[in-house]
């Protein structure tokens, strides 16, 4: 930080405090608020991280969270996520960086690393590898063109027990949308509604009257409980939250807080979203539309505390949606 800087001229007695190594040996309470709270959000001359390594923190992020969320769907998802990525890594071996981290990119595609996966060997992983990914090329790959025919033998109608196609699953959420927004004053979708914890005998509810409503088979019904990570979570993704419900989560996280416009076009943004969608992955603050506002999303707008305390409140909204 240049303390020459006018914005960070006024808190020069703070950054030259913990611009001394001593400062960090052991940090108080007060230490915390005062880097949380004065120093986080003043400009530093260091160059801002490629967004590939950034992406990629994000990625590891969620991968850690579906692991302790026991999300295995989404687990699997990421997992090959990172598996391509270290082989589009291992493809360029002369790179001297990228040829110390071989062992690891190998070890990586493979289902015996994964094996029993620990978080401490996701963040090793993470760290090891953040500062490479952007080396891999954005590249197109040319078009495969073939010249034969095809044989095809009678066409036989296969039912697979437990699928749905996507039509018919669109179908039913079209179906079960209207449904429960016609069915809001039931119990449990006020619950949902108003963002108050549900336990699991509303969800036995919930299943119970979707089932009755002849919206679908209970096949989607399944589907909709692994998609969503949980009926709660689906239904509360069709009808939303009431938009005064979701004004005061937000206003929450504003109290107290001295906010410029495009702060609060931020926060307003949330408040849409949550609206619409009901909950909202963290994950979403760092893309369109919210990078239109600051292509750093909150962290170009809030303090690195700030920015936590707004994660933490999407999880909460998320947590009453689940027993």
């Amino acid at each position: 930080m240049n303390s020459e800087n006018f914005v960070v001229r006024p808190k020069r007695r703070l950054v030259e405090k913990y611009a001394s190594s001593e400062a960090w040996v052991s940090l108080s309470g007060e230490d915390f608020t005062e880097l949380s709270q004065e120093v986080a959000g003043l400009p530093s001359q260091l160059e801002a991280e490629a967004e590939e390594t950034k992406r990629f923190d994000v990625l590891v992020l969620k991968l850690q969270l579906a692991i302790l969320r026991s999300q295995q769907p989404t687990v699997e998802r990421l997992r090959e996520q990172l598996k391509s990525l270290a082989g589009l890594l291992e493809e360029k071996p002369d790179i001297p960086l990228i040829k110390q981290q071989l062992p690891l990119l190998q070890d990586v595609q493979t289902d015996e690393w994964w094996q029993d996966v620990t978080l401490p060997m996701l963040e090793v992983l993470r760290k090891r590898l953040r500062g490479l990914v952007k080396l891999i090329e954005k590249q197109k790959r040319q078009p495969i063109y073939t010249n034969f025919e095809d044989l095809m033998g009678d066409e036989i109608a296969v039912e697979l027990p437990g699928f749905t196609s996507s039509d018919n699953f669109e179908k039913f959420r079209a179906k079960a949308r209207a449904f429960l927004r016609s069915h809001q004053d039931h119990v449990v979708i006020f619950k949902l509604r108003k963002n108050l914890q549900l336990t699991s005998s509303d969800l036995s509810e919930l299943e119970r009257i979707l089932a009755q409503s002849g919206v679908g088979e209970a096949e989607d019904i399944v589907r909709a409980k692994e998609q969503s990570q949980g009926l709660g979570l689906f239904v509360r993704s069709l009808v939303g939250l009431e938009r005064e419900v979701a004004k005061q989560e937000l206003a929450r996280f504003l109290s107290g807080k001295k906010l410029n416009s495009n702060q609060i076009e931020f926060a307003n943004m949330i408040v849409d979203y949550l609206t619409e969608h009901g909950v909202m992955d963290a994950a979403l603050l760092y893309e369109s539309p919210f990078t239109d506002i600051t292509p750093q999303g909150p962290d170009g707008l809030f303090t690195s505390s700030q920015v936590d305390e707004l994660v933490s409140l999407l999880e909460s909204v998320y947590a009453r949606a689940v027993a």
